[in-house]
């Protein structure tokens, strides 16, 4: 047996738009506090994860070369200062 009643009919719809509203107000906190976060995000300078990740995989690989270039240089200052004592006697 089921009856309409018209106070259960009222309150399911109250509940239902305000089940909405705070869905719409949910939307509208996130949205502004995401848009405050790129502003400080802009503000600070900040760059996104990838882009620090390229760069820290650049720095690493000049970081690298650079030591390969500082033994070549070594290994060259050695031979050349070999060839000039023998040449000196």
């Amino acid at each position: 047996m089921q009856t309409d009643n018209p106070i259960f009919d009222d309150l399911s719809k109250l509940a239902n738009g305000l089940v909405s509203t705070l869905d719409s107000v949910r939307k509208e906190c996130d949205a502004m506090v995401r848009a405050r976060i790129e502003r400080l995000a802009a503000e600070f300078e900040l760059v996104p994860r990838d882009e620090f990740e390229v760069l820290k995989e650049m720095m690493l690989k000049m970081k690298t070369e650079n030591a390969d270039l500082e033994n070549r240089l070594a290994a060259l200052e050695k031979t050349s200062g070999k060839a000039k004592k023998t040449s000196k006697k």
